[in-house]
């Protein structure tokens, strides 16, 4: 086998390693087990919230078994019919694996990489906001281009997409929106997204000069069932008020839109799509997922340090830059890692960037650290 080639099945076996250590293999196959012998209790679905946190938890364990199994019988499949193909000359059979085994390596190292998504809250569905901030109309296109960017991200991972609430621009795009995208690890993701971006382009609003936008995102997970959020009702004012858009299949003008204001953190959270009811619930769950993203921010500032450094969107605190002109070129400036695919990335191509940010928090590496070693 040749030398490459052994580098290959070595990275492999390296995640694979990597994907038991995370799962604690020893362990999987009896909580596999436990969890089969939970489900089939009649009484299972007597409460519907704990049996679907049952069967998502039994869902996850599962899929990760079965991608560790996949990887290692792909795995040695490959090498067998290299050493076959290398004991018959049979060079068209070694070129075909070592191919499959270089495809192999590059889907081990991503489910590697899934496999640290393992924060309090990574697996959890998440709240993504985006808000227009310096740049005036410009920067509300700009939000827009952000708004189409992340939803396309989140339908080519078949996540769930729902428009909380949206205000459109005076002139153009959106001053601001909120969604709930709901998905195997959402939140772990999107988490790396918080933050300003920055954008730079010739203007398409008939100035023709080369013009500088910025927008905030802010995601914090949506709070699950057993994670017990106090609010105190003293502490919060929830105003009822009528909302109206540029119009389109996600705006809407209603009278029951509603704003909830937290006095002591000055969270505001708004729901605008459905009954006053339901809006009160979905704002409701938005501010308790405010307040556990601060506590999580408080136990691990180094997980969610865009959040710490986000500040105003304005010049000197984005966490990313995308070039349209002169050159074309999107970086992010704590990782540095960078592509000329503009394109691709603003059609939601957004993987490489979060993989990235996911390793340095993993390595431990502060924003400062990271660019000192740009």
């Amino acid at each position: 086998m040749r030398a490459e080639t052994q580098t290959l099945v070595t990275e492999i076996e390296t995640s694979l390693e990597l994907l038991r250590q995370r799962m604690d293999w020893k362990t999987a196959q009896h909580r596999l087990e436990e969890f089969n012998a939970r489900v089939e209790d009649p009484n299972l679905w007597d409460d519907p919230d704990k049996a679907q946190a049952l069967m998502k938890d039994r869902q996850a364990l599962v899929d990760r078994m079965e991608v560790h199994d996949t990887i290692q019988r792909d795995l040695t499949d490959n090498v067998d019919l290299i050493e076959l193909g290398e004991m018959e000359d049979d060079t068209e059979v070694v070129a075909e694996a070592e191919a499959a085994l270089r495809a192999l390596q590059t889907l081990a190292a991503a489910k590697e990489l899934e496999a640290l998504l393992n924060g309090e809250a990574d697996a959890n569905d998440t709240f993504l906001e985006i808000n227009a901030g310096a740049g005036g109309t410009e920067a509300c296109d700009w939000a827009q281009m952000l708004q189409r960017m992340y939803t396309r991200w989140a339908e080519k991972r078949g996540y769930k997409v729902e428009l909380q609430s949206e205000e459109a621009g005076s002139e153009a795009g959106i001053k601001s929106c909120a969604y709930k995208i709901s998905g195997p690890n959402a939140y772990g993701w999107l988490k790396s997204e918080s933050g300003v971006h920055r954008l730079v382009r010739i203007s398409p609003f008939g100035k023709g000069t080369r013009e500088t936008s910025f927008a905030s995102i802010w995601v914090y997970p949506v709070v699950d069932d057993n994670i017990d959020i106090e609010v105190n009702p003293a502490d919060i004012r929830i105003d009822t008020y009528r909302s109206s858009g540029a119009g389109g299949q996600h705006v809407n003008t209603t009278d029951s839109a509603v704003r909830i204001t937290h006095h002591p953190t000055g969270i505001v959270v708004t729901s605008s799509e459905k009954s006053q009811h339901q809006n009160r619930d979905i704002a409701m769950k938005a501010l308790k997922s405010r307040l556990y993203q601060m506590e999580l921010d408080r136990r691990n500032a180094a997980i969610n340090e865009a959040h710490e450094n986000k500040g105003s969107a304005g010049w000197g605190n984005q966490i990313r830059s995308y070039v349209l002109q002169p050159y074309q070129m999107v970086k992010d400036l704590r990782t540095a890692h960078e592509t000329s695919d503009t394109q691709g990335v603003l059609d939601g191509d957004l993987d490489g960037f979060m993989a990235a940010t996911l390793a340095m928090n993993v390595a431990g590496k502060s924003r400062a650290e990271a660019a000192a070693e740009d």
